[in-house]
C-alpha cells in the first residue's frame, strides 16, 4: 500500500499554487488533553514544531491567519491514511476568531459539505470516525447546556441547546463546562476525541475515547486510537495535495 506524508506548503503572495499551512494536531494518546478548553480560544502555540506530526501541537501564528479552506487529515505520526477538505461559508476570519466566538456559538462554519475526500485503500476505523465516519458540513463550538464540542460535523448527532444528553462527539470535548465562557465546572470529563456513537446520558454510561487522553470522567472509556488529526487552513487552495497516494511529500511548515 502507497502512503502519502502530511504536508504543510508556505503560503505565498496570490493564489496561484497549492497553499496549506498545518495550524493543529491531535494526538488522543500523548498525554496532553485537548478538551474543549484547552488551546482552541487562546492566542498561544502548543508543543513544539518538530514535534508537530508526533503530539498536540497549534501554530500560534497560523490560528491567527484569514482561512478561506479547511482540511483535516488523519495520520499516523506524519502517514496520512485519510483527508476531507471543506470552504468556509464566511471567508477571511482566523481560526481564532472562529472558535473564541463561543457565545452563542453553535455555528455552522463551512457551507456545501466536504469539496474534497481522500481515503487511502484498505484503510481501517472509518465508521464511527468522527471526521470520516459521517458527511456534511463543520460545526464549531456546539456548546449545548454544560457541554461543548470544538468540531463536530454535521452528519452526526448535534444536541439542542437545552439537550443535556452528552451525545455530540468530535475533537475537543467536555461534558462539564459553561460553554459559552469556558469555565470548567468539573474537570474530569474533559476529552479530546470522542467517536460518533448514540450513548445519551439518560441511558448510556460508556462513551467511547479515542484513545487515552480523556481526564477521568467514569463514563468516559478509552478505546484504540485511529491516528492523529492535523487542521490545515487555506487562504485560496481548495485542492488538498493528498494525490491519493500517488508520491510522497517533504513536509514544510512555516515557522
Amino acid at each position: 500500500m502507497k502512503l502519502v506524508v502530511l504536508v504543510g506548503i508556505i503560503a505565498l503572495a496570490g493564489c496561484n499554487k497549492i497553499e496549506w499551512n498545518l495550524a493543529m494536531n491531535l494526538n488522543p494518546s500523548d498525554g496532553h488533553v485537548m478538551d474543549y478548553c484547552v488551546g482552541w480560544h487562546q492566542d498561544s502555540g502548543i508543543g513544539k514544531e518538530s514535534e508537530a506530526f508526533l503530539k498536540d501541537y497549534k501554530n500560534k501564528q497560523v490560528w491567527k491567519q484569514p482561512a478561506n479552506y479547511i482540511a483535516i487529515v488523519r495520520h499516523h505520526n506524519g502517514i496520512a491514511d485519510a483527508a476531507k477538505v471543506w470552504k468556509f461559508k464566511y471567508w477571511g476570519l482566523s481560526l481564532l476568531q472562529r472558535f473564541a466566538d463561543m457565545n452563542p456559538g453553535r455555528r455552522i462554519e463551512t457551507v456545501g459539505g466536504h469539496l474534497l475526500k481522500e481515503v487511502l485503500p484498505n484503510t481501517q476505523n472509518l465508521g464511527d470516525d468522527p471526521i470520516f465516519g459521517v458527511d456534511g458540513d463543520l460545526a464549531f463550538n456546539w456548546a449545548y447546556t454544560d457541554n461543548g464540542c470544538r468540531i463536530a460535523v454535521t452528519g452526526g448527532h448535534l444536541s439542542e441547546w437545552l439537550s443535556n444528553d452528552d451525545n455530540t462527539h468530535g475533537l475537543g470535548n467536555h461534558f462539564a463546562i459553561q460553554p459559552l465562557t469556558c469555565r470548567v465546572n468539573h474537570d474530569v470529563w474533559g476529552h479530546e476525541i470522542s467517536n460518533i456513537q448514540d450513548c445519551p446520558l439518560a441511558s448510556c454510561k460508556d462513551v467511547k475515547i479515542q484513545g487515552t487522553d480523556q481526564k477521568g470522567g467514569p463514563h468516559l472509556k478509552n478505546s484504540p486510537a485511529y491516528g492523529q488529526y492535523a487542521i490545515f487552513i487555506s487562504r485560496c487552495s481548495r485542492d488538498f495535495p493528498f494525490l491519493g497516494g500517488r508520491q510522497l511529500l517533504k513536509t514544510i511548515m512555516e515557522n
